[in-house]
């Protein structure tokens, strides 16, 4: 494939190697979920991975939604 630009290549591809922080699997209350842990202990939902069907609903657990990870 051949991208015509006048833009240099430093804009063109820049944040195209952006390195996202790993993420963790953890259960909590019976909920196995993927998050993103942060500083002070908490994390952001990233998603649901194993959980009865009415978590799902609750808003929570939505991604994006910050817990407390107990350590």
């Amino acid at each position: 494939m051949t991208f015509y630009t006048v833009l240099p290549m430093e804009q063109v591809f820049e944040g195209a190697l952006s390195y996202a922080q790993p993420l963790q699997e953890v259960s909590i209350q019976g909920m196995l979920m993927q998050v993103e842990p942060l500083e002070g202990g908490q994390a952001r939902i990233v998603r649901l991975l194993q959980c009865p069907l009415h978590k799902y609903l609750d808003a929570a657990y939505s991604p994006g939604s910050m817990i407390q990870l107990d350590r």
